[in-house]
């Protein structure tokens, strides 16, 4: 016998609000710092080798992500509902907008970013224990592909079983993450010698540097950063949103602004930024220089469980996109399904699972990271931008929490994801324009599900 659907609650959630404030803070946190943090200076160094733009670069990727933390607030605790940004467009600019973010979930965003987690945390396993990540298994498959496939499907039966055993999962990894990146700060000042620099000094260390590579730049440091919108898409599961959805938002990403700039610093104080350059996985260096040849293996395993976090916490955030949309009719009504035991939407579980699996095999790292940033960033934009939309259209809608600094505060934020986009347009055209060639795809595959919905009652 079917069990009866679980009631809506005031908000017309059917999702159980499990998860408290600081489980809300460690899904944000566990989503946002994985391997980026860790490897992501390098790059960011490759093109900024001025020391003050370096930091400059870092200090305006906070800025950004809070500037749309403080936007997202207003927002979840509005719709504390299951979808995030999702019911942010629809409740803003209607059915089709949100429909085409679904469409880049489905196609380009969330596949691309369960595919260069999940390579990320299997190479850092495999170089712990000592194997070549590279290794070719079977048909051109990589053994970082095929156990980032496993880690996968490991965490999408986690979360199959509910969110309360995600967000176990989430709060014990996200502990481990903070807790390491935390130390490696700590010890590197204390016990580590300053970096011997020609200039005589880290803010010394300058160089010409164009817009263009800035802007390059931030590319990496806003993937870095990534994250910071993940727990709105949980807003159906959380206790008493329209006070944890706020705090939770600004809390985490207050806290990872300045762990990221207090990483940089540690790395920059021991490591020149012309060495940093070359310096693949600058964490591992700055562990070697601290406590030994052992730095280099704990900071691999510290990166395996940090990215493997991360995994989990999109597994958790990412199918409540799929539940909502389902729910709405704009998806297979399937997917809206509530496992009657674990009140988890199991079907939209599935279905992220078996998608990630198949592209972390078939794509690379690069092709999977960059696919994300394209596809995410046009909708980050949409839903701050939805913020003006609905101070006019609906200036009776229940607001909790008010955008602290508006206006100046979401156009900051508009300009930033304008800036990032005009510049990948220009120095990525191709990989630009596929990716939004196939969010575009969505606009047909719209028209012909609302023409089917129309027919369907007389069919």
């Amino acid at each position: 016998m079917t069990a009866p659907p679980a009631p809506l609650d005031r908000w017309g959630e059917r999702l159980t609000r499990r998860l408290g404030l600081w489980s809300a803070v460690a899904v944000l946190v566990g989503s946002t710092i994985g391997s980026g943090i860790f490897r992501t200076p390098a790059g960011v160094a490759q093109r900024v080798d001025d020391v003050p733009l370096f930091l400059l670069a870092w200090v305006l990727g906070g800025a950004v992500v809070l500037c749309g933390a403080l936007t997202y607030s207003e927002l979840a605790a509005a719709f504390p509902r299951s979808g995030g940004v999702y019911v942010f467009v629809r409740e803003s600019f209607g059915p089709l907008p949100a429909f085409l973010f679904t469409w880049a979930e489905l196609w380009v965003i969330r596949p691309g970013a369960f595919g260069a987690i999940g390579i990320t945390a299997s190479a850092y396993t495999l170089r712990t224990l000592g194997y070549d990540p590279a290794t070719n298994v079977v048909g051109g498959i990589r053994a970082e592909q095929l156990l980032g496939a496993g880690f996968i499907a490991l965490v999408g039966a986690v979360n199959y079983m509910g969110i309360h055993r995600g967000a176990i999962l989430q709060n014990v990894s996200t502990a481990f993450k903070v807790g390491a990146l935390a130390l490696l700060v700590l010890l590197g000042f204390a016990l580590g010698s300053p970096a011997v620099t020609p200039e005589g000094g880290i803010l010394a260390q300058r160089a010409v540097v164009g817009a263009s590579p800035f802007l390059l730049a931030m590319v990496a440091i806003l993937w870095a950063y990534d994250g910071w919108a993940d727990l709105a898409f949980v807003g159906g599961e959380v206790k008493d949103p329209q006070r944890n959805l706020p705090r939770a938002l600004l809390i985490g990403t207050g806290s990872i602004v300045v762990l990221y700039l207090a990483a940089n610093l540690v790395y920059l104080y021991l490591i020149p930024i012309q060495t940093m350059k070359h310096a693949e996985l600058v964490a591992a260096d700055v562990a070697r220089l601290v406590i030994g040849p052992a730095g280099v293996v704990i900071v691999s395993a510290a990166i395996a469980v940090s990215t493997f976090g991360t995994l989990n916490g999109s597994m958790m955030t990412a199918p409540r996109i799929f539940f909502a949309a389902a729910e709405d009719g704009l998806f297979p009504k399937a997917i809206a399904r509530v496992d009657p035991r674990t009140h988890a939407p199991t079907a939209a579980v599935l279905l992220m699972t078996v998608m990630g699996m198949i592209f972390i095999l078939i794509r690379t790292f690069t092709e999977l990271a960059d696919q994300f940033i394209i596809g995410i960033w046009p909708f980050y934009a949409l839903a701050v931008a939805g913020v003006f939309v609905l101070r006019r259209t609906r200036p009776q809608l229940e607001r909790p929490y008010r955008t602290w600094g508006f206006p100046v505060v979401p156009l900051l934020f508009l300009a930033g994801a304008l800036l990032l986009l005009g510049n990948y347009l220009v120095s990525e055209t191709r990989a630009f324009a596929i990716d939004i060639g196939i969010i575009l795809s969505g606009v047909p595959v719209f028209a012909i599900l609302r023409a089917s919905q129309r027919r369907g009652p007389n069919a």
